[in-house]
């Protein structure tokens, strides 16, 4: 039998939490966010070192998305989207083309595994040192950049001339070479042995697999879009949006990246530091977030009990009503047969006052509220 007290206090603390969650998530108000148009390398490093979490583990090195229709919500967010506003994702480099595609005021990259933060790091360096996406492809691949191609080419042919390119461990050497020049003296980041040794591992897969480099879990690869398949994938309409679909976009990106605007850092979704600190920051300068692109980590968070945790975590951002989670749905929701995950559109408020009234409480109460 239930004591009397436990029948009396169980109510009030769920009433607690409840109340948190209503009212913890900030209504932005039409304030102009004051985040800086360009971070100091202190600043920069500052930010990734302070927020982060210990690494954590995962059982993939997602070094490349599995999920081809990302591209798909773009026009949709596109059309909610308020200058000014920051981005928050998960992940290895799907999150370049949505925020090449939004261009937000500062873009977070939050994930658990310290890997992530080295291949996020390797990125910075390689987009900040190549002016163009063939001078991308071109350290990224470890391949001489092909001759012929115009600057305006799509990203088809780019791909496809790099795939007749034979890998070439000399221009690895000197594209390793000069990673460590850049991150560790040029900008100065206080990185280790051991995160050196991450970004060799990271830039080695790309040398090896090119283009045809995919996301690995269980030695399953062929279940998976390659790196070119994600690099030449549209939306719905057939446009491509990807980050490396065009001089413009690729543009964009690289320059947030040579602003420092574009910050990793390691952490756990429903940990205690990493995400209420990116929501202090982004309190602290009046920034609205506008999109939280969460892959399908919520999944996992689920299968381990922490996801009250993280909702909790949520509600300390600065939303709106036009905030948005982009959360990818595997398997029951893919759209495509090329493609097991689809993408879906979640307005934030909404699912945080759902949690908060107890209505949520399983992944697929989750998926299913947006429909």
């Amino acid at each position: 039998m239930r004591r009397w007290w436990t029948v009396l206090v169980e109510p009030l603390a769920r009433a607690a939490v409840c109340l948190l969650l209503l009212v913890a998530a900030p209504r932005a108000g039409a304030l102009d966010h004051t985040v800086p148009d360009r971070l100091s390398d202190q600043e920069f490093w500052g930010l990734v070192s302070g927020m982060s979490e210990p690494g954590g583990y995962f059982q993939s090195d997602n070094l490349v998305s599995n999920e081809l229709t990302f591209q798909w919500v773009i026009p949709e967010l596109q059309r909610r989207w308020v200058s000014g506003r920051a981005y928050l994702g998960v992940g290895p480099d799907q999150n370049f083309t949505y925020i090449a595609s939004l261009q937000p005021s500062i873009a977070f990259i939050v994930d658990i595994r310290r890997d992530n933060l080295r291949l996020q790091l390797m990125y910075k360096a390689l987009l900040e040192l190549s002016p163009t996406r063939a001078d991308f492809l071109s350290r990224l691949f470890s391949r001489e950049r092909p001759g012929g191609l115009a600057e305006d080419a799509p990203i088809g042919q780019i791909m496809a001339a790099f795939t007749s390119v034979p890998q070439s461990p000399e221009r690895f050497q000197e594209t390793l070479k000069l990673i460590r020049q850049h991150l560790g003296v040029q900008h100065g980041f206080a990185l280790t042995a051991e995160d050196f040794a991450g970004i060799e591992y990271v830039l080695s897969a790309f040398l090896y697999g090119g283009p045809a480099l995919a996301y690995a879990n269980t030695g399953r690869m062929g279940r998976y879009p390659t790196y070119q398949d994600l690099m030449e994938a549209t939306d719905q309409a057939g446009e491509s949006r990807g980050y490396l679909a065009s001089e413009a976009l690729y543009g964009r990106l690289r320059s947030m990246q040579l602003r420092n605007l574009v910050v990793p850092v390691v952490g756990d979704f429903a940990g205690t530091k990493a995400l209420r600190q990116v929501a202090d920051y982004l309190k602290a300068h009046h920034a609205i977030v506008g999109t939280i692109y969460t892959s399908n980590v919520e999944q996992y968070l689920f299968q381990y009990n922490t996801w009250q945790a993280y909702y909790a975590n949520v509600a300390t951002m600065p939303i709106d009503e036009g905030s948005a989670f982009v959360r990818s749905c595997f398997n029951a929701c893919a759209t495509t047969a090329r493609s097991r995950s689809a993408q879906l559109l979640d307005p934030v408020a909404p699912l945080l006052r759902d949690v908060a009234l107890g209505r949520i409480q399983s992944y697929y109460d989750v998926l299913a509220h947006n429909r």
